[in-house]
């Protein structure tokens, strides 16, 4: 269940857009039937069809986001990927040329592979991928496909896979739908309400096209839609399959959004209400319900089946009442003005009142339900607490965070937030408001001001952790710790540097080629007045680091330009290729260790292009850091 509710939450986002959307829309199609074919309308049309015609495409990147590990652009990336490939290799123009057919000729499911369920596989697909292959590392010869410039690429061809799978699947179960469909219609009013519970129950998967091509259009003889909207069927027998939808899409899922907005948590209220007014909206006044729908449909499941017998029910009971109405676009307001006078309309003012029927009866069993089985509706989520490489909510990093964000002026007072191997990197809206000493006793190492609203502070090798925790804290995702835990912290916490080396002078091999200099003619202060620690700098002519002494990896960093190690007498010491290169975002660096591997002396640890270095604007000079030296002296052989 709780795989379902982070899938409801990653389709929160491309969600929110939708209201709008539809909107547009429901403008344009009601101005094209009241104007006719106009400028406005083609714009109003146009905006909001960019969206709506697009949804499978941004479920895609939505739930590529959501459901990685970390939401990263390259997860997006990778869920777009997928979408890509899945649905150009089975759109109807490459399928012809697999069968050798004309592209019409094609079977009716492929022409409705841009779906919703499609958009969703082919994020879990991208996530997935994203997980899984986000530190890779490749071969020397391979190493700029290494990290996450592999996870498009796997994904590619994991796409061509489900690909393969879809293209012998997906149309036996579309052809099954639309036989099932075929049968439905001997069964009059009780067939129509099972076209509307199997229309609600299959739109998670987008095989309700396979229905819908059965009774709103001629491929069984029936053509519902087309026979309304063109006045060419039979009174009080056209429109019963699309009548029983506006009593739910104007009344039945508002009223639902109203109980969920109700038995939301009080603080979540706010935020909740945005996306359930809006979804309400949309579905009231243009009939596009997948706002709201989407929005409970994985968060609660067992909701989304009530709804989708209640439409059932809608449909069979308009069947059976008096009552016929149809629609160009869906069952919302507009298209209910605009059927109003349609020769084909019967007793179009009864859908009022089925409406307010309808409106209680989801109010009160949404309410009741929820309440009573603590279903996990939008603003009722588990609380999470996200993974931060070994870090959680309630650790030492997230106070230290906390800390950290107050000594910066308030997360407010943050407009950039970045960070190196052992510093994080800021722009600050105010420097004025920060605090260097409340920034030291959170557990800093030292505060630097470079100059402008740039701010810098230097931490230690699990700088990665506290900025992570940062970013959590500052987009709400994880709840601020106590004052108690932020000042126990404060108490316990020294400079996360080191603790201190166990000689008062450490020789090691030089771990790169080169001319070397005293620590003070580094062009960086942080290195040069010795706050992150003793040590001294090579002016480097060789293009590799090398392990300085026998020890461990303890820290490499995502972008390649720096790795520590903790030798065997448990000095923690840092190489730092060139100044300021992590902005080279791994460009002309390879790394060839792993965290955690025993290497000896002399093993190589990074590969580096000094020429790509310069060619960015970057110092060469490599300092050599003893991050827990405390006075220790550094030498070099």
């Amino acid at each position: 269940m709780k795989f379902f509710q982070r899938l409801g939450k990653s389709l929160m986002l491309p969600v929110a857009v939708l209201p709008v959307a539809a909107i547009l829309s429901g403008i344009g199609y009601w101005i094209q039937n009241t104007a006719g074919e106009n400028v406005v309308q083609a714009f109003f049309t146009a905006a909001g069809g960019a969206l709506l015609d697009n949804l499978p495409l941004l479920f895609a990147i939505g739930v590529a986001i959501g459901m990685a590990s970390k939401p990263d652009g390259t997860a997006a990336l990778a869920g777009l990927v997928s979408y890509l490939v899945v649905t150009r290799l089975l759109s109807p123009d490459t399928v012809a040329m697999f069968q050798g057919v004309a592209a019409e000729d094609v079977d009716l499911g492929f022409t409705r592979i841009q779906n919703a369920f499609v958009g969703i596989l082919c994020g879990l697909i991208g996530a997935l991928c994203y997980d899984r292959f986000k530190d890779v590392q490749l071969p020397a010869a391979l190493s700029f496909f290494s990290g996450k410039r592999s996870v498009a690429i796997v994904t590619a061809g994991a796409s061509l896979v489900v690909a393969v799978v879809l293209y012998f699947v997906w149309p036996v179960l579309f052809g099954g739908l639309v036989a099932l469909g075929e049968w439905m219609v001997g069964l009059g009013p009780v067939g129509a309400g099972l076209y509307g519970f199997f229309n609600r129950l299959l739109i998670p998967l987008g095989l309700h096209h396979a229905l819908n091509a059965v009774f709103w259009f001629d491929v069984a003889g029936i053509n519902d839609l087309g026979n309304f909207l063109n006045d060419t069927g039979t009174y009080g027998v056209t429109g019963q399959y699309m009548t029983g939808f506006f009593p739910i899409m104007m009344f039945g899922l508002p009223g639902a959004a109203l109980a969920m907005y109700l038995t939301a948590k009080t603080t979540r209220r706010k935020v909740t209400a945005g996306i359930l007014l809006s979804g309400a909206f949309a579905s009231f006044f243009v009939g596009v319900t997948e706002p709201l729908e989407f929005a409970f449909m994985f968060l609660a499941p067992w909701l989304y089946v009530v709804h989708a017998i209640f439409t059932g029910i809608s449909l069979a009971v308009s069947a059976i009442l008096p009552v016929r109405m149809g629609f160009g676009f869906s069952g919302g307001f507009i298209d209910l003005v605009l059927g109003w006078v349609n020769p084909l309309a019967q007793n179009p003012w009864m859908i009022f009142v089925m409406g307010a029927a309808w409106f209680g009866i989801y109010f009160a069993v949404f309410y009741v339900l929820i309440k009573r089985f603590d279903l996990k509706t939008p603003g009722r989520e588990d609380e999470e607490t996200e993974d931060l490489g070994g870090a959680t909510g309630s650790t030492r990093f997230t106070a230290q965070a906390a800390a950290i964000l107050a000594g910066l002026g308030g997360k407010d007072n943050v407009l950039e937030l970045d960070n190196c191997a052992t510093r994080l990197r800021m722009e600050i809206a105010d420097v004025s408001k920060v605090d260097d000493v409340a920034i030291r006793r959170a557990g800093a190492a030292g505060v630097m001001k470079p100059g402008g609203r740039s701010v810098q502070v230097i931490y230690g090798l699990e700088v990665q952790f506290v900025k992570d925790a940062m970013e959590d804290l500052i987009a709400g995702r994880v709840a601020p710790p106590s004052p108690a835990e932020v000042e126990a912290v404060e108490a316990s916490a020294a400079p996360t540097v080191g603790g201190v080396a166990t000689a008062t002078v450490i020789t090691v091999r030089q771990p790169v080629e080169g001319r070397v200099v005293p620590l003070s003619q580094v062009p960086d202060a942080t290195f040069a007045q010795g706050i992150m620690g003793p040590g001294l700098a090579i002016e480097p002519t060789g293009s590799v680091v090398v392990a300085p002494a026998d020890g461990t990896v303890a820290h490499v960093f995502p972008t390649g330009h720096a790795v520590a190690m903790v030798l065997g007498d448990g000095t923690e010491l840092l190489v730092h290729v060139g100044i300021d290169t992590v902005e080279m975002q791994g460009q002309g660096f390879t790394t060839l260790v792993e965290v955690g591997d025993a290497v000896t002396e002399g093993t190589p640890l990074i590969e580096f292009d000094p020429e790509a270095i310069r060619a960015a604007g970057h110092p060469t000079v490599t300092p050599v850091i003893l991050l827990n030296g405390g006075d220790a002296e550094l030498r070099l052989r």
